[in-house]
């Protein structure tokens, strides 16, 4: 049930004609409390979509009400005219579900520096608001996809403290770089927590998750996660407890997003260990995952190990380039910077690749997640505005 599965949520996805297609393009997610507490974490592009900046206004007390999202138009890049449109979406919504502008959050995702079709979207939001329901967190879903060829949801119930659920849906199958990645992602819980305690657990979930996927290296206009508590079940979980369950769905979102990425056929996970540092661990991992001729090789089911190695020498990371190791789907192709076992023996058939870079610095590690780059990525992205 995705965002509804946690109580007091309600949600509905629509087709508003955004879309050539003719899908599901519009969205709305509700809080129907009691709590309305609310934290999000955006894009770290310095360009950033009208939805982002009003959003982050939205949030600064704390507290929403209300989700709108639109897929089908990015709305970014539009100037005051495109800030106007995303003001105008959150004034809508709200004299719909009796509730003030400022307690509506909004998201868009699409195509950069093209106008919203007001009069549809704006329809959209009506029949969405008359369609909210419980069990519609499927619907919406569905409704904000873009390149996406699935819908994305997870869910989580505590087993530890009985009573709570988190539930969430995303988007993202292309620009998936750190911080965050083209994304989308409402992730609800029924818990009892306030603003600050939110701020917190969404910028933890985060950073575990969706800042480790890096397909492609690209940072986009409109990256959102928002995190919102109805309350509902009248159980306050300990901080740590709410972060490990949030940061579990928020995992599985990035995961299946990863899954997604346009024209993949490779999940990769890049593992750095013996790091002197956590940062050091991250360098390593995003340089070795945006890689192209890594990524290439590995479509073509080549473990060349070689552009592992110059991929971590790019970095400014702490290591000796005759002590490094790395394996492939566990077998140890360089051991002491230095041929080790036949790559021939390396199995690349499946779609799940592990590498494994041990820096022999220090105790830290981090796993990075990639996919290959493929002739599909190329067309998919060749083609996207057209």
């Amino acid at each position: 049930m995705s965002v509804t599965a946690p109580r007091g949520f309600r949600a509905a996805g629509v087709a508003a004609g955004l879309k050539p297609s003719g899908n599901p393009d519009v969205a709305v997610v509700v809080n129907d409390g009691p709590l309305d507490a609310a934290a999000g974490v955006f894009t770290r592009n310095r360009v950033q979509a009208a939805p982002v900046l009003w959003t982050r206004q939205v949030l600064a007390d704390g507290r929403a009400r209300a989700v709108v999202l639109n897929s089908g138009g990015a709305n970014a890049c539009t100037g005051p005219a495109g800030f106007g449109d995303t003001h105008a979406t959150a004034e809508h919504a709200a004299s719909l579900l009796g509730i003030g502008a400022g307690e509506v959050t909004v998201c868009s995702t699409g195509l950069i520096g093209v106008r919203l079709p007001m009069e549809n979207l704006l329809a959209g939001v009506t029949r969405a608001a008359g369609e909210l329901d419980g069990d519609g967190g499927a619907r919406a879903a569905e409704a904000i996809r873009t390149t996406d060829t699935v819908a994305k949801m997870a869910v989580r119930t505590s087993t530890t403290t009985p009573g709570v659920t988190v539930g969430g849906m995303a988007k993202g199958a292309a620009m998936l770089a750190p911080s965050l990645a083209t994304m989308l992602v409402v992730i609800t819980t029924d818990a009892v927590a306030d603003a600050a305690t939110l701020a917190d657990v969404v910028r933890e979930a985060s950073r575990v998750s969706f800042e480790r996927v890096d397909s492609d290296g690209c940072l986009s206009t409109n990256d959102t996660v928002l995190l919102l508590a109805s309350g509902a079940s009248g159980v306050s979980l300990p901080a740590g407890e709410l972060t490990a369950l949030v940061s579990e769905a928020c995992v599985d979102l990035a995961q299946q997003m990863l899954g997604d990425a346009e024209g993949s056929t490779k999940t990769i996970a890049i593992t750095v260990v013996g790091a002197a540092s956590e940062a050091d661990a991250l360098e390593v991992g995003r340089a070795v995952a945006r890689n192209n001729l890594l990524k290439c090789a590995l479509y073509g089911k080549d473990p060349n190990w070689g552009r592992v190695l110059a991929a971590v020498g790019t970095t400014t990371a702490v290591f000796e380039p005759d002590t490094l190791d790395v394996s492939m789907n566990g077998v140890q192709v360089c051991r002491a910077g230095a041929p080790g076992a036949d790559r021939d023996l390396v199995d690349l058939a499946d779609r799940r690749i592990d590498i494994l870079v041990d820096l022999h610095s220090g105790t830290d590690e981090v796993t990075i997640w990639t996919n290959d780059l493929t002739d599909g990525y190329v067309y998919e992205n060749s083609a996207y505005s057209t």
